[in-house]
């Protein structure tokens, strides 16, 4: 009888479950989607790719679609139950550990060009030059690895050989070895964020001030640029929410079972999913030229 019961119950569970994960595939599907036209859209209108914005905006979707795809495999490999080799694991957390920390430095970088161009409008042209884009993008990439190389230096210094072949299933957790490592890991995580928040904040103090004193059109942009580093501010918040995320789930883990799937389930939702998928909404809704070019682009590709 208590078989039965057990059965019974588990159905709608593995229903729910189904339903979660058809779910997640959808959403990542249409953003991924979303991502690609964008991205061909600045390829395909080179006048986008001399602007530092746009370039920013690029790497951005760079980053962020790999990033749905990783976070997207570990997700169906973790609800299959599917071990892999850690070595195998290993090369798909460096590129998933890489991109966590792009996507909000770049805004960061994104809200700089924005402070630049509002504030310091005459310089705006000497600083914010194609050549200092790319320059930036060596600089984010260069700041997003050393907690990768922190980690990956203290793995390979613990980790035994025949760590390397033993059959998991896959998840950032597996590489910390010690708990210091967790501490570690969440200082250096909080520092990160903090410090971008604090350049966020600055920088929409100083937009802010801008707009009270400006007038006709020139009110008109400046807001609008309030706008674009208040949404960016809101990405960040959930983002550093997300560093947060293993702590709460760890200790509903010990309640309740299923309460922990769910709370696992909406933080995947919103505070790892629907940052990255702001960005293209933000910048191809909100911006009137890009958005113009990617009309045109999807009515060529239906002709």
């Amino acid at each position: 009888m208590g078989d039965n019961n057990s059965w019974i119950g588990a159905v709608p569970t593995q229903r729910r479950m189904n339903y979660q994960i058809i779910v997640v595939q959808v959403l990542i599907a249409y953003f991924l989607c979303i991502n690609l036209l964008q991205i061909t859209t600045l390829f395909k209108q080179g006048l986008f790719l001399t602007m530092m914005r746009y370039i920013l905006f690029a790497n951005t979707l760079l980053s962020d679609s790999p990033f749905l795809i990783l976070t997207n495999i570990l997700l169906i490999f973790s609800f299959f139950r599917v071990t892999m080799e850690i070595w195998l694991c290993l090369i798909i957390c460096i590129g998933l550990s890489l991109y966590t920390f792009i996507t909000p430095i770049t805004l960061t970088a994104m809200t700089l060009e924005r402070f630049v161009a509002i504030c310091m409008p005459l310089r705006h042209g000497e600083l914010c030059t194609m050549r200092n884009s790319l320059h930036c993008i060596l600089i984010i990439h260069g700041i997003s690895s050393i907690p990768l190389s922190i980690f990956l230096s203290i793995f390979f210094a613990s980790a035994t050989r025949t760590l390397y072949t033993q059959p998991l299933i896959c998840t950032v957790e597996v590489f910390i070895l010690h708990s210091w490592q967790q501490h570690l890991r969440s200082a250096i995580n909080q520092l990160y964020f903090l410090t971008i928040f604090v350049i966020i904040v600055f920088c929409y103090v100083k937009i802010m001030k801008v707009a009270k004193v400006a007038s006709g059109e020139n009110r008109t942009s400046t807001q609008k640029g309030l706008q674009t580093v208040a949404l960016h501010a809101f990405q960040l918040m959930l983002c550093l929410i997300s560093l947060w995320c293993p702590f709460i789930e760890a200790a509903v883990l010990q309640i309740d079972f299923l309460l922990y799937i769910n709370v696992r389930y909406f933080n995947y939702i919103v505070f790892i999913l629907a940052p990255r998928c702001l960005s293209p909404l933000i910048y191809g809704l909100r911006d009137e030229k890009f958005f113009l070019a990617v009309k045109t682009n999807v009515c060529f590709g239906l002709q």
